[in-house]
């Protein structure tokens, strides 16, 4: 599902995601202006290759869609393969999709606007903020929200084991246990509980052993962080999370076609099929329970969606200078990850920041410019994950095709 962590490769590549009475909140993110009709000849679409690179790769199918501000009419969609191989009917910009992961910085985002609200802050036990009646330890007191920060659980240095890498869990959630479980609910109350079982990866803000600390970085991806996150949303505000990014998000920005379903299994029209891969079979995945992900990654959303997301946020829209600036700070994870978002550092030397997210049928991945005036999202309809090559592709041939 989404909740599989950025690999090392893609992680090295990259280097698997963070108001009511904030003013840049008050509104749609400004016009941009557009050129004369004829004033710009609009160029081909780069990134098709890379989409059929994708599809040639395993993919059934693969879409983009390309932003820029000021520059040309209307978006720049592409796509390659089928949304369903039955119908043989191609994805278009319309479709819904789950995103994963991509849920993180929306996430991330409200909980940095309630602490330039002050209604808490960064270095504040994760524990002091939880809802009552929440769990707060392990079962060896090995794992202790308590010494745990709300800065640590935004980038992955708190430590805490990731709750969809549980074994019994696990075998539910993906493999030939997905058939009979996709319809199990799950409370953010349970998934922790699982968590808190083992114990963590490392202490809050040391130095994680195993692949994941390859290269010093103290830095462990956990989907547990997130899911701790969404539960200090709803402490501190007294609504959902859900509730409170699209109220502070979704509105504002006019991000009509992006949920949370819950519990709700159904896409909303339009959208195509989704794609897991069991053992030699490809099972269609597109019905199932979005609460085995939670805050950590049950967003649906569009491909339009997205790029308007990426476009408000890295453009300063949503937060203030200093939180703007800590969300993309990636200094206590060795480069790793900031505080839910990554950098993305292409071989042409552009970096670009955003965030990928994968959940059974599904992968997407989003990534703009600082300004958010250029931003690239792109999807398959499978959680058989991409090479990593094969996804910096899609972003080289945008960002760093020559004009």
């Amino acid at each position: 599902m989404t909740m599989r962590p950025p690999r090392p490769a893609v992680a090295a590549a990259l280097a698997a995601a963070a108001a009511l009475a904030l003013p840049a909140c008050a509104g749609r993110p400004a016009a941009t202006r557009v050129p004369p009709a004829g004033a710009l000849a609009r160029p081909p679409a780069t990134t098709v290759p890379a989409l059929r690179r994708l599809v040639a790769d395993g993919a059934p199918g693969a879409a983009s869609l390309i932003t820029r501000a000021g520059r040309f009419r209307a978006p720049r969609f592409s796509t390659a393969g089928y949304a369903d191989l039955r119908s043989r009917h191609r994805m278009t910009a319309a479709d819904h999709f789950r995103a994963g992961s991509l849920t993180k910085p929306l996430v991330a985002t409200v909980i940095l606007q309630l602490v330039a609200e002050r209604r808490l802050r960064l270095s504040d036990p994760a524990a002091a903020h939880l809802p009552p009646g929440t769990p707060v330890t392990g079962r060896h007191g090995g794992t202790d929200l308590r010494k745990v920060t709300v800065h640590q659980l935004l980038d992955h240095t708190s430590g805490l084991f990731n709750y969809t890498q549980d074994p019994r869990l696990a075998r539910q959630l993906h493999g030939p246990g997905f058939r009979p479980h996709r319809y199990d609910s799950h409370t953010p109350d349970t998934l922790l509980r699982i968590a808190l079982r083992h114990p963590p990866v490392a202490a809050p803000g040391a130095r994680p052993h195993g692949p994941e600390g390859t290269g010093g970085a103290p830095f462990a991806y956990s989907n547990t962080n997130y899911l701790v996150l969404g539960l200090i949303i709803r402490a501190v505000t007294g609504h959902p999370y859900a509730t409170e990014i699209r109220r502070r998000i979704l509105r504002p920005a006019g991000l009509d076609q992006t949920s949370f379903p819950g519990t709700d299994p159904v896409l909303p029209a339009p959208h195509g099929r989704a794609y897991s891969r069991i053992g030699d079979r490809r099972v269609d995945a597109t019905s199932l329970d979005p609460s085995r992900a939670g805050a950590a990654g049950e967003m649906v959303t569009t491909l339009g969606d997205l790029n308007r997301f990426f476009a408000a946020l890295l453009g300063g829209k949503f937060l203030p200078p200093r939180q703007m600036a800590a969300i993309r700070s990636e200094k206590n994870t060795g480069g790793s990850y900031g505080l839910g978002l990554y950098a993305t550092r292409l071989p042409c030397g552009v970096t670009v920041w955003g965030h990928n997210g994968d959940i059974n049928g599904s992968f997407a991945q989003a990534a703009g410019t600082v300004g958010g005036r250029h931003v690239v999202s792109f999807r398959v309809n499978t959680d058989d994950r991409p090479d990593p090559a094969g996804t910096t592709a899609v972003l080289s041939a945008e960002f760093c095709a020559r004009r």
